[in-house]
């Protein structure tokens, strides 16, 4: 494909919307069960929610009319390193990874991360070989893409200009290669990565570089890349941090005409530091709702959205025992309606490989070991579906408890709500801002054999509503809880390290 029209990406978006939203729906009815018919006020819930053993605090949440954000289509995306792009990860035959991206999606694919700046566009490459990205292994990618219906933003080598490893020409001959390839499904391309490190010892340019050298290099490679690839979109800066003095001002340097997405990492600290516990890791975040702010305020005087386009617990590759913990099953659930009630358009959760440290999917070479426990929390998020985020109060006196509220298109009201305590279990009140004909019930924990506790330490034993999820994606939960409704009253619990998903309608 040789061009792009001006608006190509938003209307991908808005078509995904219903696409999304339809699954969502689709999923939810195969969850239910006999639930979907649950009873009325006057009548007893069919399968009712059991008791959970242990002490049990009085809790209250109220969800109000007012908006608080909203979930769009593709929120919950992934991200890899460009290095998988010569292993054989992304396949159209990679039956299992197929299976575990439809699970959550359809969303968006960011490959980038360090390796980016490592790997060279060879044109006459034989593919599958280190430090070289050749043309079957981005035709491979984009097979994976449009087989999972995802879109892909796609990154490229810029730290390598400080050795000549690569060039503006080598950048724009690889977008337009990769823009043939996958179309539509081409989100946009992401020119370096992190490049605000770039001055750092050891790296590509230490000791010399600054914004404004940035701004310029940039330019560059983007310029080459436009006479080749007329209308192709553009993100950026894909900083790891410094958003007052980096990425906003990048932003308005370039403006909407130059960028069609600003994008931003964020990790909640640094892996190697003994205090990334997962008693840390599931506290609240003030750190990330001040930068959302700034971000959106910024992406706003600018006239562009903005996307996490690689997050995830804790940088270093994440925490040993922590980041593949239930702790992330826990975090990830909060850490995305941040975003989401923040002004994000999405976020993508970086990953691969089978250490001790962050992926929401292990995989051995490509071949995927399984959905590690920070899977489920993704999941949970997008079983509430899209729609407008609507304000709530959580009083669970000193107990770390969070809300959310979700109002679909369709008229219905999902709400999550995350109890990080250890021991006490929650018996909570809802008042809604609508009467509820019926309501369903689905709960996230973990139990180890052996066990009768959760264990937020834990790296196995992770469930929605007593069901893993399968190394194909596939997943069978049991038949969702029924609460007694009463009007725009609810009553359920909320054990202790667990999460529930309720759906109202």
């Amino acid at each position: 494909m040789s061009s792009y029209p001006e608006h190509s990406a938003l209307t991908r978006r808005q078509i995904m919307q219903g696409t999304v939203a339809l699954a969502a729906t689709s999923f939810w009815a195969g969850c239910s069960g006999s639930s979907s018919s649950a009873n009325s006020s006057s009548q007893a819930p069919t399968n009712p929610q059991p008791a959970p053993t242990g002490p049990v605090t009085q809790a209250s949440l109220t969800v109000t009319g007012n908006t608080a954000g909203s979930i769009g289509p593709a929120f919950a995306g992934l991200s890899y390193e460009k290095e998988k792009l010569y292993s054989p990860t992304f396949t159209s035959s990679n039956s299992d990874l197929i299976g575990l991206f439809n699970r959550i999606g359809p969303s968006v694919l960011r490959v980038g991360g360090n390796s980016v700046d490592r790997n060279i566009w060879t044109p006459n490459g034989a593919g599958q070989t280190a430090g070289q990205i050749a043309p079957s292994d981005v035709a491979s990618l984009a097979a994976f893409v449009k087989a999972v219906g995802w879109q892909c933003l796609y990154g490229i080598n810029l730290g390598g200009a400080a050795t000549g490893a690569t060039t503006p020409a080598l950048a724009a001959a690889e977008v337009a290669y990769a823009a043939g390839q996958f179309g539509s499904s081409l989100l946009g391309i992401e020119i370096g990565n992190e490049c605000d490190l770039y001055g750092n010892t050891g790296s590509y340019f230490a000791g010399n570089w600054s914004l404004k050298q940035f701004l310029s290099l940039w330019g560059q490679f983007r310029s080459a890349i436009l006479a080749t690839t007329p209308g192709v979109p553009i993100t950026g800066p894909a900083a790891a941090g410094s958003v007052t003095n980096w990425t906003i001002p990048f932003g308005q340097a370039v403006t909407k005409n130059e960028i069609t997405l600003l994008t931003q990492h964020y990790y909640r600290a640094n892996g190697d530091l003994p205090t990334s516990t997962g008693a840390f890791l599931i506290t609240p975040d003030t750190h990330i709702v001040e930068e959302l702010a700034e971000l959106q305020t910024g992406a706003q005087g600018i006239g562009i959205p903005f996307r996490m386009a690689e997050c995830n617990s804790f940088y270093n590759g994440g925490a040993s025992g922590v980041s593949d913990s239930y702790a992330s099953s826990l975090w990830v659930i909060d850490y995305l309606f941040n975003c989401a009630q923040g002004g994000a358009t999405g976020v993508n959760f970086h990953g691969g490989g089978n250490g001790p440290g962050y992926t929401p999917i292990a995989d051995n070479n490509g071949a995927v070991v399984g959905a590690r426990p920070e899977f489920y929390g993704i999941l949970l998020f997008t079983l509430a579906g899209q729609g407008t985020l609507f304000e709530t109060q959580v009083s669970a006196g000193s107990l770390n408890v969070t809300g959310y509220a979700v109002k679909t298109s369709s008229g219905g009201l999902n709400i999550i709500v995350v109890n990080k305590d250890l021991t006490q279990n929650l018996q909570l009140s809802m008042a809604l801002p609508q009467a509820a004909n019926t309501a369903t019930l689905l709960g996230m924990t973990q139990l180890s054999s052996g066990a009768t506790a959760p264990d937020l330490a834990a790296t196995a034993g992770v469930t929605i509503q007593g069901a893993s999820v399968n190394v194909d994606g596939t997943f069978s939960p049991s038949t969702a809880y029924t609460l007694t409704a009463n009007s725009a009253q609810l009553t359920c619990y909320v054990p202790a390290l667990s999460a529930v998903l309720i759906q109202v309608a």
